[in-house]
């Protein structure tokens, strides 16, 4: 059975000010709000997004960045004019290469902290050769993130850095 959409609940330490970001992120408003909770029930991207108030833990978890994937880079732009004026955007990278792709984006946090990426994939780089997977126990390289690069979300564009 094909999913027709995805679910993602997130733990948020602030429903209000969480809402007021994901607005301004989707551009669209909350689907529904209520004491400690919020969702967005979303055509584009195909996202049921809850947002449940809780304390959060020290780290993030096993969350890595969360992402949504558009069809274009006329799209993209039109996401980054749109967080560009809600004053949203962390890290626009523009045209880079990372995560053994070519992709155009531009990344936003949210205010727990939660990296989103807006992107386009250019080139999806497979005819190339890759490195074979880190032996047990190394740590791979990691690449998908900007801090993972070294770069941090409140820096202007500088480039992925990776391959």
């Amino acid at each position: 059975m094909a999913a027709a959409k995805t679910h993602v609940s997130l733990n948020v330490s602030d429903v209000i000010r969480s809402v007021a970001f994901y607005e301004a992120f989707f551009g669209v408003p909350a689907h529904k709000i209520r004491p400690g909770y919020a969702n967005f029930d979303l055509e584009t991207p195909a996202l049921k997004l809850a947002l449940n108030q809780s304390a959060l833990p020290a780290t993030g978890g096993a969350l890595n960045h969360l992402g949504v994937v558009l069809d274009s880079v006329e799209a993209v732009q039109a996401a980054r004019e749109r967080l560009t004026a809600a004053g949203l955007v962390s890290l626009d990278e523009g045209d880079t290469v990372c995560c053994h792709a070519r992709q155009e984006k531009v990344w936003a946090q949210d205010p727990d902290g939660n990296s989103w990426e807006i992107y386009t994939i250019l080139d999806d780089m497979m005819d190339g050769a890759f490195e074979a997977p880190p032996q047990a126990g190394a740590e791979p390289a990691g690449c998908c993130t900007p801090q993972a690069r070294g770069l941090s979300l409140t820096m202007a564009k500088t480039g992925c850095g990776c391959s």
